[in-house]
């Protein structure tokens, strides 16, 4: 129907069906209708004129007028009227009041009717967006059921009811396939305003679904008697997850799978047959790290704080259970931890510490001109490096077996005197490479680092404040694999990083201030 050929009566109801069929405020249709009206009214006598129109939300009279400006002399004489020939009107009207002409009903052409169902319509549709956006903008992180649409380019736009949602393809679970019409669970991960109305991104591959369906099947989750720890997922093949129970007396595992495993079950069919390891969070991150591994045993876990690696050894038989097909279980484990995992068998591990031993003890007999003995003594006690032994506390040097105070002391002495050659080495190799004094005075350089700067073309203060971060030390917490990091295989923080780069520039705002003060 046409509600600017509609009767009184007939806009009450359509203002109403409409705002009944997109839920929205009956006030925003009659506003939408009131504004179309308006226009329709200035197409009509002319679209220089102040044309308003209202609409009574309850009896759905229409009134019509023209607004007049009063002023001392109109510049605008279709929206501004001078005093004098107001006063003629009004006798006590004033400067800056506005005189009211009521214009007559009118019939609007076939035209002026499509343009003002092209305004409603319009409006109608951005307060539908708006209201969509409203509802679910802070439902991320929620589970939500809908019907499959349609699908296109291979992502699956969800009818939600009130909304659309969209599954994209890598948010999928793989080789699950999805028809039209049929219902299905996802989680809401992003809600986003866009011109053409808000975009609901949904998942089903997301580590947190998997989470979200434990809560709805095991009670216990819902309740916050039992937390999930951490998660991780390769959809539609293989996940872990890692629970703790806040109530000594209830089994986070076994309350998780269920009796006969019947909650575990539910969520292993919404995931499309995705194989579940629940396993027993802990704050040890050697025994959560076995436990992650599971089913595969382990003997021995070797930490690297600072490198966030671990290297697991397990037996033999054990090490393709270990690492899981195609790297499976390894990669879940290691996501579930937070750490990167080298798995490596008995024998290797034993060779690998063979190695070590012999290569620290040789640089012992060098460095330090021990005999064989002494400087296997020194690897033994946990020493692997000349740093090592020239600034540990004499007394932690002293006290072991087969040393004296004065032993140790000469032990302390050759380590500083190797260290002093060997930085005087390093100190003549990067001056034959060019790289100037200035950079050895930057706190945190070595001349060791400075001669790898050196040969990788970095010899001047400016080639160095001209690097980022990321290009001298690499790029967050796997610094140590990024080639693109020039000294990335000497282990320096981000922190200390941005100090180096910083005190390379210090000498660009030296030079800002002196020009400054030249021109002064």
């Amino acid at each position: 129907m046409n509600p600017i050929a509609a009767n009184k009566a007939e806009l009450i109801a359509i203002a109403d069906a409409v705002a009944r069929e997109k839920s929205i405020d009956r006030m925003i249709v009659i506003e939408a209708m009131e504004e179309a009206i308006q226009r329709a009214a200035r197409a009509r006598y002319g679209a220089e004129n102040d044309i308003r129109a209202k609409i009574d939300p309850r009896g759905g009279d229409l009134r019509l007028w023209r607004v007049l400006e009063v002023v001392e002399e109109p510049e605008d004489y279709f929206k501004q009227i001078s005093l004098v020939d107001a006063k003629e009107r009004e006798s006590d009207v004033k400067l800056g009041d506005f005189i009211v002409d009521p214009l007559p009903p009118i019939e609007f052409g076939r035209i002026a009717a499509q343009a003002a169902k092209q305004v409603i319509v319009t409006k109608v549709r951005d307060a539908e967006r708006e209201r969509q956006y409203d509802e679910y903008k802070d439902r991320q992180g929620e589970i939500i059921t809908g019907l499959v649409k349609r699908v296109e380019f291979g992502h699956i736009v969800v009818d939600l009811g009130r909304a659309e949602g969209v599954i994209r393809r890598d948010q999928q679970i793989p080789r699950e396939v999805l028809r039209v019409g049929d219902r299905v669970r996802s989680l809401i991960t992003l809600v986003r305003r866009e011109n053409r109305g808000p975009q609901i991104f949904c998942s089903r591959a997301h580590p947190d679904f998997m989470k979200k369906l434990f809560a709805q099947e095991v009670p216990e989750i819902y309740d916050g008697v039992i937390e999930i720890k951490a998660c991780a997922r390769d959809p539609g093949s293989r996940a872990k997850i890692g629970v703790l129970s806040h109530d000594s007396s209830i089994d986070p595992v076994g309350a998780c799978v269920g009796m006969r495993g019947s909650r575990v079950q539910a969520v292993v069919q919404e995931l499309a047959g995705e194989k579940i390891d629940i396993i027993p969070w802990s704050p040890e991150t050697a025994t959560f790290v076995v436990n992650a591994l599971q089913p595969a045993q382990v003997s021995k876990v070797v930490i690297d704080e600072e490198d966030t690696r671990i290297e697991v050894v397990v037996p033999d038989d054990q090490l393709s259970l270990a690492i899981g097909r195609r790297g499976q279980n390894v990669r879940l484990a290691g996501q579930l931890t937070g750490h990167q995992i080298d798995i490596m068998t008995e024998a290797a591990e034993s060779e690998k510490r063979q190695k070590e031993f012999v290569e620290r003890s040789e640089l012992f007999e060098k460095e330090l001109e021990l005999d064989e003995t002494l400087a296997q003594l020194l690897v033994a006690e946990g020493f692997t490096s000349l740093e090592e032994v020239a600034y540990v506390e004499a007394d932690e040097l002293a006290s072991i077996e087969g040393l004296d105070e004065d032993v140790a002391a000469e032990l302390q002495s050759r380590a500083v005197e190797a260290l002093e050659r060997r930085e005087s080495g390093y100190r003549d190799a990067r001056r034959a490479l060019g790289v100037e004094d200035a950079l050895s005075e930057i706190p945190g350089l070595t001349e060791e680092m400075l001669v790898r700067l050196g040969s990788k073309g970095i010899k001047t203060l400016d080639d160095l404040a001209d690097l980022s971060t990321d290009e001298l030390i690499g790029k967050g917490d796997k610094r140590r694999e990024i080639p693109a990091g020039l000294l990335a295989s000497f282990g320096i923080s981000q922190d200390d990083g941005n100090a180096i780069i910083m005190a390379a520039r210090q000498h660009w705002f030296a030079d800002e201030v002196t020009d400054e003060a030249t021109e002064a």
